[in-house]
């Protein structure tokens, strides 16, 4: 039995990676000519270093990640504070605050109003409660009113990070396990990490290592043009060099953006694309954070909303961007230093070379009704598996739900392959 995994990203990767140790040879198609999908780095002539083309922000609590990390040997490649801390800079007022919760499940950081949002009561954070008991129709905005501090400084940010999605669309349901696998669980879960040199280096490179290291053939710049299908199950597979015969015994993943996998499997439902997110990468004239080590500032009430600095190099994330995806990248770059500066604490600081990064399509619609149409892992071909973070993982097209899909497909193998062992 082979496993055949189209798309190298973090879902076809994290599928692989699952069951590289075990007896199934394992074959990824990647249409480009390195892995990793939408989480990429690259050298960029113009700042001469390496970039990534997104800020991805991950938790301590977020488990199938640092798994897979753990499984490539790659945990130790993450950085962030010891601590679970967030620092907020607000550009409209100049107040700076840090949300800092205190481990365990028990909430005592909430008596600390230097630990909270300022302005805020510790009641105000039983709103979260509305959000756990959100239903399906709900999105945020409709279950926590706009207008307090702590929906404009919190609830608002939290949700636009998380689900690239505006508050009054985003679906209510997807916060829960947000809060449930992180925030309400304490600083354990909650402790930000960030690649520390890039995604790459930290998520990709050592995944392509392990698998080859272990048998699995990996073919870069095979495009995959489309599944033929006979009796219920995938028969080829059809790719520039001619179609790849599939076993009776085989298994086809499916991991590849939403609107890819609709060109290839007949009668699936996905979710659409949703919002875009740009980024800003600065060459700063000096290094500003020490060797190996990454600092994060979220900002309220400018253009940028998050800012991550790694020695001379500041990256800017804008979520939700379509209104500022059309905007030319040299007057986004220089509205977003005007932020960037702020949170150096050097307002005065020239504005530095800029490279703008927009992902047009960088998530499904994260909306209830886009929800509604995220599919199963098992299609409904009996040899195929989708992977992907619009798959219904329920959680938000994160990392974490991407590898979480990739590994749930992986055990779907495994029990077929238990199922055929034991007839």
């Amino acid at each position: 039995m082979r496993v055949h995994i189209i798309g190298a990203g973090l879902a076809g990767l994290a599928a692989a990676v699952r069951l590289a140790d075990g007896n199934a040879p394992i074959r990824l198609y990647e249409a480009a000519p390195r892995g990793g999908g939408r989480c990429r780095s690259y050298h960029d002539p113009q700042l001469d270093c390496v970039i990534d083309n997104g800020n991805h922000l991950l938790m301590s609590g977020n488990h199938a990640v640092l798994a897979y990390l753990e499984a490539i040997g790659a945990r130790d490649r993450l950085a962030g504070p010891s601590s679970a801390a967030y620092p907020f800079l607000d550009v409209q007022t100049g107040a700076h605050w840090t949300l800092q919760p205190s481990r365990g499940r028990i909430p005592w950081w909430l008596l600390d109003a230097r630990r909270r949002v300022p302005g805020t009561t510790p009641g105000a954070y039983l709103s979260a409660l509305k959000l756990l008991q959100a239903g399906p129709g709900d999105t945020v905005a409709g279950v926590i009113p706009p207008g307090s501090p702590l929906y404009r400084n919190f609830w608002e940010p939290l949700t636009i990070a998380a689900l690239n999605t505006a508050p009054e669309q985003a679906a209510a349901i997807l916060m829960r396990p947000v809060l449930l696998e992180t925030f309400l669980k304490g600083a354990d879960a909650c402790r930000p990490l960030i690649a520390r040199d890039n995604l790459a280096d930290t998520l990709v490179d050592p995944a392509v290592s392990h698998l080859a290291a272990r048998g699995a053939e990996i073919r870069f710049g095979a495009r995959v043009r489309g599944l033929s299908f006979a009796e219920g199950r995938v028969s080829h597979i059809e790719t520039d060099d001619g179609p790849v015969s599939i076993a009776p015994d085989d298994t086809v993943i499916v991991a590849v953006p939403a609107w890819i996998a609709e060109t290839l499997v007949p009668g699936l439902t996905a979710p659409p694309p949703g919002e875009a997110i740009v980024n800003v990468h600065y060459r700063l004239p000096r290094a500003v954070a020490a060797p190996g080590e990454v600092t994060m500032t979220g900002v309220i009430g400018g253009l940028a909303q998050w800012v991550f600095v790694r020695g001379d190099l500041a990256s800017v994330t804008i979520s939700a961007a379509g209104a500022v995806t059309d905007e030319a990248a040299d007057i986004i770059a220089t509205r977003c230093w005007a932020d960037v500066a702020r949170v150096l604490g050097e307002p005065a600081m020239a504005e530095p070379p800029a490279r703008v990064i927009k992902e047009k399509r960088a998530t499904f619609a994260q909306t209830p009704a886009a929800i509604a149409r995220r599919p199963q892992t098992q299609s409904p071909f009996s040899n195929l598996l989708l992977a992907g973070d619009w798959t219904a993982t329920g959680l938000p097209a994160t990392i974490e739900g991407a590898v979480r899909s990739g590994f749930n497909a992986a055990e779907a193998v495994r029990d077929r392959l238990a199922r055929a062992g034991a007839a």
